[in-house]
């Protein structure tokens, strides 16, 4: 169910929750949370089913579940249909048809757009299949309002923006990895430089998205300040990654983006509920 990966995911849809205007009662929110979470775990499931054939070959998810042996696709499957079901009716009944009909899209998006159709047919795969990673706190907002409004989307945009620049990152180092299993990365078919270019960009344009909330009275001073620091700093770490030798990549400086790059969301999320508190 990738737990570690969809930490997260969760934390992101808790925010979403926690900042709505309307307060819920703790056993519904906790029982939301707790539903969205077997649905991003189904997705992990399914994903998991799919492409094991691919993570056998790489040697950042070779020790997953089916490669190694500890379950079969089988299993996997019949694990991952049943809690996307379970996941989605049971969230319709404690909660409401919004967030529920936003949960079982993303599922079915993350498992038949993005694992199914486009990972293994176009670089585009991160940035289409953010759509799925970036739903979660809208979710969330739902959850507490029944309602999607301008708030809720200022969520989502930071973390489809972002999501670019975080696997980018990721897919330099990893680049063998990618090749070995024939997935169509960036730097396998643009070339290095082109992804250096393209998270750098992808960087830069956190600057009017980290405004956004701001820009429609969502957050205050309290949360646009910091989040400016924070995304200048990533701007900087990109375009020292970007300026290094043309069609050449510095292994130390990708792993200090990605590796940034979740604590940078991390912290971001963390300052909207700071703002919404004080």
């Amino acid at each position: 169910m990738k737990p570690r990966v969809m930490s997260l995911v969760i934390f992101t849809c808790a925010v979403g929750l926690l900042t709505a205007p309307n307060v819920i009662p703790n056993k519904d929110a906790i029982i939301g949370i707790l539903l969205v979470s077997l649905g991003a775990g189904a997705a992990g499931a399914l994903n998991m089913w799919y492409e094991s054939d691919l993570d056998a070959l790489m040697t950042r998810t070779c020790l997953r579940p089916i490669p190694a042996g500890k379950v079969n696709k089988n299993q996997a499957l019949i694990l991952g249909v049943t809690l996307s079901i379970v996941s989605v009716i049971t969230l319709d009944y404690f909660a409401n048809r919004i967030s529920a009909g936003l949960l079982l899209f993303t599922i079915l998006f993350y498992v038949f757009v993005y694992t199914i159709w486009l990972k293994r047919k176009t670089p585009q795969n991160i940035v289409i299949g953010g759509i799925a990673g970036a739903l979660p706190p809208v979710i969330g907002w739902t959850i507490a309002t029944n309602s999607i409004s301008i708030e809720p989307i200022a969520f989502f945009l930071i973390i489809f923006f972002w999501t670019p620049s975080h696997f980018w990152a990721l897919s330099l180092y990893k680049s063998d990895d990618y090749k070995k299993a024939k997935i169509p990365m960036l730097p396998l078919t643009n070339g290095i430089q082109s992804t250096k270019l393209n998270i750098f960009v992808y960087s830069l344009l956190m600057l009017p998205v980290i405004i956004f909330p701001y820009a429609i009275n969502f957050v205050g001073l309290i949360f646009l300040v910091p989040s400016l620091i924070l995304t200048l700093y990533y701007n900087y770490l990109c375009y020292e990654l970007y300026k290094f030798k043309k069609n050449k990549f510095n292994a130390k400086k990708a792993k200090s983006i990605f590796g940034y790059s979740i604590l940078y969301l991390f912290l971001v999320f963390v300052l909207f509920l700071i703002d919404k508190i004080l």
